[in-house]
């Protein structure tokens, strides 16, 4: 004997699940990615280079001489020169490389990150955490060795600036450490600027209470001694 199923019951259809995608709007993981990335790098204190540009980028990578230890964030090397830049009619934006305390090899390590989007001129201050250490000159030599053959090979213009070992480390020492800058900018043709603290190093007036960086008077200094320098490179690399 069959089953009597009622005319309406025998019609139904299973309903299909709709999709997720058109039930819901599909996750988009990009601007939250970018917003993470970019909240870690203020959190390191790293440059956030994400922001477009017409005119020329420089990079400063550096210590804390470059990152503006103990000053306001205007007061720092890379704001001064982005400043006096733009005041020369050159729309060129500084991007601060600089961490305080690091090293020759620090600096080194840094790379990867800092050249992703390809400046047009990096400062190169490194080397003063190296002598206030007392580490040796030939691997301080080798760390920016290696550096500005990096950025050869990426083809990135180069200013290098040489720093001087504290005197209580000897002559022969001192002599080798200073040595080393100048090699190093005729080996690869970068430009020069003999040493970074020129003028303010050891002026009261000119430096914080612990004698060794500069108060934004003092940076005010270098960068008004550099300027034509680097308006010179930015010039030769098409700035």
């Amino acid at each position: 004997m069959g089953l009597n199923v009622p005319p309406t019951v025998s019609r139904m259809r299973p309903s299909r699940p709709r999709p997720y995608c058109v039930a819901r709007r599909a996750f988009n993981p990009a601007p939250l990615l970018a917003a993470s990335l970019l909240g870690l790098a203020v959190l390191l204190g790293l440059p956030d280079l994400s922001r477009a540009d017409t005119g020329p980028r420089v990079l400063a990578l550096g210590d804390s001489l470059t990152a503006g230890y103990g000053l306001a964030p205007d007061d720092s090397f890379p704001a001064q020169l982005e400043a006096a830049l733009r005041r020369a009619g050159i729309q060129a934006r500084v991007v601060n490389g600089g961490v305080s305390g690091d090293t020759s090899a620090g600096g080194l390590a840094r790379l990867d990150w800092l050249l992703a989007e390809k400046p047009d001129l990096v400062i190169v201050e490194l080397g003063a955490n190296d002598g206030l250490r007392g580490l040796d000159p030939a691997s301080t030599r080798d760390n920016l060795d290696r550096i500005l053959a990096r950025f050869k090979q990426d083809g990135v213009a180069v200013l290098l600036t040489g720093m001087r070992a504290p005197p209580n480390l000897g002559r022969e020492y001192g002599d080798a450490f200073a040595a080393l800058y100048a090699d190093l900018a005729r080996r690869y043709g970068a430009a020069f600027y003999p040493f970074f603290l020129d003028g303010v190093v050891a002026d009261p007036a000119l430096n914080q209470q612990d004698g060794i960086h500069p108060n934004a008077h003092g940076v005010a200094e270098i960068v008004a001694r550099m300027l034509p320098l680097v308006v010179a490179t930015l010039k030769g690399v098409g700035g």
